[in-house]
């Protein structure tokens, strides 16, 4: 009668059994970073991979929830910490969570339609509520892998293209060996 959906993850490695992998390299990400120059570097230097999220979405009706394991490199480009593209949910009102289990992070948060920003600590043992109408972007700001849990309604759906237009007004850098949320 019930399907079988259990998943087994492993934090260690950052893999889940089932759903969808998807990879994304620092090519991936033009525009994301503010400085051009050293982004076109590295990429043309190593292009190396910055995180990989497994999807897992067993139901698509009003009432069913997506999972995905996600698991972000440490790095730097300039100044800036390794992060991911960031989104908005299509179905602005939805709200995600998201769960660290292992590295030191952050989650930069958006409203999208005041541009107030906030940085959330994102580590291992830690949750992060994302409300809706909220651009969202992960952030890498340790020195090992940072693994986390984003779970979200079924209908949030994932608007990249919004992020790929204007950006996100603020941007984490390093200083003085810590991370600091300044205007991009």
């Amino acid at each position: 009668m019930f399907p079988d959906l259990s998943q087994v993850y492993d934090s260690t490695s950052a893999t889940l059994t089932g759903g969808n992998r998807v990879e994304r390299r620092l090519s991936d990400l033009a525009g994301c970073f503010q400085d051009e120059a050293a982004w076109k570097a590295l990429v043309e230097e190593s292009d190396p991979l910055l995180y990989a999220v497994t999807a897992v979405e067993p139901e698509n009706h009003a009432g069913g929830l997506h999972y995905g394991l996600g698991v972000l490199y440490p790095g730097r480009v300039g100044e800036e910490y390794v992060m991911t593209k960031g989104h908005l949910h299509t179905w602005r009102d939805a709200a995600e969570v998201y769960i660290g289990l292992r590295g030191e992070g952050a989650m930069l948060l958006e409203d999208w339609e005041s541009g107030e920003s906030r940085l959330e600590p994102l580590r291992a043992n830690s949750i992060v509520y994302v409300p809706g109408n909220t651009a969202h972007r992960t952030i890498n700001v340790g020195s090992e892998p940072l693994v986390y849990i984003g779970v979200y309604p079924a209908q949030a759906g994932h608007d990249y293209a919004a992020i790929a237009q204007r950006n996100f007004r603020k941007i984490v850098v390093s200083r003085d060996g810590a991370p600091s949320l300044q205007d991009r």
